[in-house]
């Protein structure tokens, strides 16, 4: 299926120009609007994006070289207009909350001291309802040092507690998950209060005139501008000096460039002396190789089976091409479980035919992985311009240059590794210490336990210590970062122990609809049963996720109880 979308041309920079001196000009006044004001046009955006919704999935569809009229057409509709959605209503919501409070309420009820006297605090579900649609699933954010049940109102909602005169961000958009520009653009804009000019990525281009429909109300009065081309137009527009601001979700080489300037021995003496080319502000969120790491234990059958599909759903989903596809297989070698489980994630790639490499330079960076490598296994059978999942087992750990742990795939491949214990605290003693110190990336992980590890004392208290040693912004134990990245009210980013010099998966927070400040985050634990049902919408095979999609896209317009056997029926379909 070969693309048939709209791209928009290249921005021409005399057009540029302009459109920075409006928007800046626009950023005093979205300074100073009212909180109705604010609300009302989430709410207008909200209605706007809702008009796009399936035309805008269906043209991702087409350039990703999906069936739109399939079920796998689910993965655009949840990963672009039902995310943006949500984002939109939560936002929303929690503007109401400041407006009548001062910030959103968290119930002290809702935090937990953690082992080494920090605090956490569940925030989902954060409704009823969501916990009745993602059943027996609870989610944290850990909390950095002195933040606490008593203080945690100071830190929430910066920008309402001390506004700015208004500010310009340009936003770097990203080509992948067509839920991240519009996505951080209504970050920057009501949760931190500035302006924004979006530059969409060439990937897709096509999203484009979707957002300005969508967002027409705040284009309209020079609050928001979408532009359009590459690294040229993106390079004028970062050091514009009438823009404040960047975030970029993308590649660390394009952050660093723009920092640190050109690679190079310039650059390098730069980043030495910590005196940065940009001067401006930047955060960013820029990939990571995402480590699985399985702790040992009693699974059944039907748990390793659950599991094995769930991690090839995490490897297939939008052909690899997400900042938190599985890329890092992490298990004990003598685990008696090794084997089927590996067998079961080749049986749930089976499951789902070879993706079109939509992203540039895809074959040839697969080709560095795979070509004169050992113990690869190839799965399906890829047509022109698609590429077979590569699964590369027994890497050996001891090298440290290995591009597996360096370098993110970004493409259709997942690599393991393991180690010699199954003694589940010595195992995760290892397994911890590796990714954190020798794999690239703080932004996601996943850790598979069996309920029955949790519960023991000793190997429970294992996996507490595993979880809250992980260096990332995101853990996900027994189900997908992904779900992270859709929960909307979960903050999204790197784990804040990157530094501009080593930036790894990046800096800052987005989606914290509950508007913590981001001094205050140090992750997002995520916790959900070694086997649910039904099955998530990711899993290869799903018979409806583009049925289950329309309908939580319907819901997200107006959360109703009435609404909630529609999902469940679509639901166990699959």
């Amino acid at each position: 299926m070969t693309a048939a979308v709209a791209i928009p041309p290249s921005t021409p920079f005399p057009k540029l120009d302009e459109v920075v001196a409006k928007v800046k000009a626009g950023s005093r006044e979205f300074a100073r609007l009212s909180l109705d004001e604010r609300i009302a046009m989430l709410e207008a955006f909200r209605d706007g994006y809702r008009s796009v919704a399936l035309e805008s999935a269906r043209a991702a569809c087409l350039a990703k070289g999906l069936d739109p009229d399939a079920a796998v057409a689910g993965e655009e509709l949840l990963g672009g207009p039902m995310v943006t959605i949500r984002i939109l209503r939560l936002t929303a919501e929690a503007l109401r909350e400041v407006k009548q409070h001062g910030a959103p309420r968290i119930d002290k009820k809702a935090f937990r001291q953690l082992a080494d006297g920090r605090w956490a605090v569940k925030i989902f579900p954060n409704s009823a309802i969501d916990g009745t649609l993602l059943a027996k699933h609870t989610g944290e954010v850990y909390l950095k040092a002195g933040i606490t049940p008593d203080n945690i109102k100071q830190h929430q909602a910066a920008f309402y507690r001390q506004p700015h005169q208004g500010r310009l961000c340009l936003v770097l958009g990203a080509g992948n998950v067509n839920a991240i520009a519009p996505t951080d653009v209504v970050y920057k804009m009501f949760v931190e209060g500035s302006a924004c000019i979006l530059k969409m990525n060439p990937v897709n281009a096509y999203l484009g005139p979707f957002i300005e429909r969508a967002f027409a109300p705040a284009i309209a009065r020079g609050f928001l501008a979408v532009v359009y081309g590459g690294a040229e137009e993106g390079a004028h527009l970062v050091n514009h000096p009438q823009v404040d601001e960047v975030h970029i979700t993308g590649s660390d080489k394009t952050h660093d460039a723009m920092v640190w300037g050109p690679p190079g021995a310039d650059a390098a003496a730069r980043r030495a002396r910590n005196e940065p080319l940009l001067k401006k502000d930047i955060s960013s969120e820029l990939g990571c190789i995402t480590p699985v790491i399985v702790v040992p234990g009693p699974y059944d059958d039907a748990q390793l089976g659950f599991q094995g599909r769930n991690i090839a759903g995490m490897i297939a989903n939008n052909a690899s091409f997400n900042c938190n596809s599985a890329k890092l297989l992490v298990t004990s070698k003598p685990w008696v479980g090794r084997q089927a489980l590996l067998g079961k994630i080749q049986a749930g790639l089976e499951l789902t035919r070879p993706r079109k490499a939509y992203y540039p330079g895809a074959e040839e960076r697969w080709r560095s992985f795979v070509d004169g490598r050992e113990n690869v296994k190839k799965v399906g059978h890829a047509g022109p311009g698609e590429l077979p999942w590569a699964f590369i087992t027994d890497v050996d750990k001891g090298k440290r240059d290995d591009r597996v742990f360096t370098v993110e795939p970004w493409c259709a491949l997942i690599s393991e590794v393991s180690f010699d214990t199954q003694d589940v605290g010595s195992y995760l003693d290892e397994a911890v210490k590796f990714v954190n110190e020798r794999v690239w990336g703080t932004l996601s992980t996943m850790v598979v336990v069996h309920p029955a590890t949790l519960k023991d004392p000793r190997t429970g208290a294992a996996v507490e210590k595993a979880i809250a040693g992980l260096r990332y912004g995101a853990v996900a134990v027994n189900t997908w970062a992904g779900a992270v990245f859709g929960l909307g009210v979960a903050p999204w980013g790197a784990h804040p122990s990157s530094t501009l010099q080593d930036i790894q998966s990046g800096k800052g927070w987005v989606h914290n609809t509950l508007l913590f400040d981001h001094d205050v985050i140090e992750k997002f634990v995520l916790r959900a049963p070694v086997k649910a049902a039904p099955i998530h919408p990711w899993f290869p095979g799903h018979r409806s996720a583009d049925q289950l999609a329309k309908k939580l896209i319907d819901f997200e317009m107006g959360p109703s109880w009435l609404k909630v056997p529609g999902i469940a029926t679509a639901a166990m379909k699959a």
